[in-house]
């Protein structure tokens, strides 16, 4: 050997000796001829453990055979080196995993010298791939299982991202979706397409569109919606949408929950057609039973006995009429916006005529009625519907406070609009009335226990009637502590 080769060889010894790397040469017939202290310290034995030791031994028998077979390919000549990700035996038997790789190294004369083989511990890394793809799995067995479930429920479900970009939804969204756009959806937020308001004939805005309200982070219950082109084949939709958060509190997207409600709003429209078809065929009986009633009121031989039967049967025929007329109105409501007569007109003058109106029941029920009217508050509306409004709150403040209590009527001005506040110390409601106070035929436990007339559709009316002027309608109440109900208007330009 040269000086030169020996130097060589020196290096390699000492650079083998101190390198972190497990390093090994091998003769071209497979025995270990020399081993540095990193590979004997990986596999956990001495190096005269595995001087002459044949290096295919130390593979674990799972990737000996390929092991064997680049070895061999290599001092054959078919390739320079290799590489192999593989399983080695620790002189205790337990295993590692380790990155060889090895390069022949030939002679002068082109003869195989000896394979120089490096191996890197590669174990830990290992571990962590097996624990990435066993969790990878995991999750991605929650997810068919999640996915699974969604499936089976009966209401379409959608999670959108902070850009309003459709992230999961199962069968169900699928299928309401393609009833909607039947050429496809892009599945982003606001497309357009056969969506409808509640009215099932009037197509809904980009804008207006559930998706778009919930990208933009509202929250809502029972968004009524109809999908479909086809008016035999579509379907009503309540529509919920909740907002998701991030750890700082910022909008992260939103779920939504889409519920078929077509079953349930045909019902409300044959129940509503039947109502007022009912409600027109008593109309014109009643007003004939009302008007004889009041000729024979007037007749001088009534003695005061039948005048009083006669005064109390006017009474109820009053209150039937009411009746009568408040489901005309509910129906109507439903079928369409309500339709209004404007004119201008003062509010404080309709307010006081709506108190004096009252004054006699009021008295009856023992209640004090105090009015608080602010002068001069024109208002472009509809005389009749604003004054229905103002009676119907009035009269339920009068019927839900018992003898001794107070009424107090309030007309103001504020932030350019009319406010009127009907205010009681009544019974009051709790959270759960108040959710549902709006709703047609809503009555409260306390009503239906105290036995007080009426069949729970005034308010949907007067909300109805107070949205249709471009305002807004609020209520707050305390368990016998009163409610007090806000309506506000908005005023003429010259108010």
């Amino acid at each position: 050997m040269t000086s030169e080769a020996m130097d060589v060889e020196r290096m390699w010894q000492l650079t083998a000796e101190h390198s972190p790397v497990g390093m090994t040469l091998v003769s071209p017939d497979g025995l270990v001829l020399t081993a540095n202290r990193a590979l004997c310290a990986m596999l956990r034995c001495d190096e005269t453990d595995l001087r002459g030791r044949s290096y295919a031994l130390l593979t674990h028998e799972s990737d000996r055979a390929r092991h064997v077979a680049l070895f061999d390919e290599t001092i054959a000549g078919t390739r320079a080196s290799y590489r192999l990700t593989k399983r080695c035996v620790r002189r205790d038997g337990t295993t590692l995993w380790g990155d060889l790789s090895a390069a022949l190294l030939r002679t002068d004369s082109g003869e195989p010298r000896y394979v120089i083989g490096q191996l890197l511990d590669v174990t830990r890394q290992r571990d962590h791939e097996d624990e990435l793809a066993e969790a990878l799995e995991q999750i991605l067995r929650q997810r068919r299982t999640a996915q699974a479930i969604l499936d089976t429920v009966g209401v379409g479900l959608l999670l959108i991202d902070r850009d309003g970009r459709f992230e999961e939804s199962n069968k169900r969204h699928a299928n309401l979706l393609k009833l909607a756009y039947p050429e496809g959806h892009l599945g982003v937020s606001g497309q357009l397409g056969a969506v409808f308001a509640s009215d099932a004939s009037t197509a809904l805005r980009s804008e207006e569109m559930p998706t778009s309200r919930a990208a933009r982070g509202d929250e809502f219950d029972d968004y009524r919606i109809w999908v479909g082109a086809d008016p035999l084949e579509q379907r009503a939709l309540s529509v919920s949408a909740r907002s998701m958060r991030d750890s700082e509190g910022g909008f992260d997207g939103a779920a939504m929950a889409y519920s078929d409600i077509t079953d349930l709003m045909r019902a409300i429209r044959t129940r509503d057609a039947f109502l007022a078809s009912v409600s027109h065929e008593l109309r014109t009986p009643l007003a004939s039973v009302i008007g004889y009633l009041e000729l024979l009121v007037d007749h001088e031989d009534l003695s005061a006995g039948a005048a009083r039967q006669v005064e109390a049967i006017q009474r109820n025929a009053g209150r039937l009429r009411g009746l009568v007329s408040d489901l005309l109105d509910s129906a109507q409501h439903r079928a369409g916006p309500v339709l209004l007569s404007r004119t201008p007109i003062d509010l404080s003058e309709l307010v006081n005529e709506a108190l004096l109106a009252a004054l006699p029941s009021a008295r009856q029920a023992g209640v004090s009625l105090d009015g608080t009217i602010e002068n001069s508050l024109r208002a472009d509306v509809d005389p009749g519907r604003v004054r229905q409004v103002v009676d119907n709150l009035v009269s339920n403040a009068v019927k839900y406070t018992d003898t001794g209590g107070t009424v107090a009527v309030r007309l103001r001005l504020a932030a350019g609009a009319g406010v009127i506040e009907v205010s009681d110390t009544g019974i009051g409601m709790d959270e759960s009335d108040l959710e549902e106070l709006f709703t047609p035929f809503f009555r409260t436990e306390a009503a239906r226990e105290r036995h007080t007339p009426g069949v729970g559709l005034g308010l949907g009316i007067c909300e109805a009637i107070v949205v249709a002027h471009g305002g807004g309608i609020e209520v707050a109440s305390v368990v016998d502590g009163g409610t007090t109900f806000t309506v506000t208007l908005p005023l003429s330009d010259d108010a």
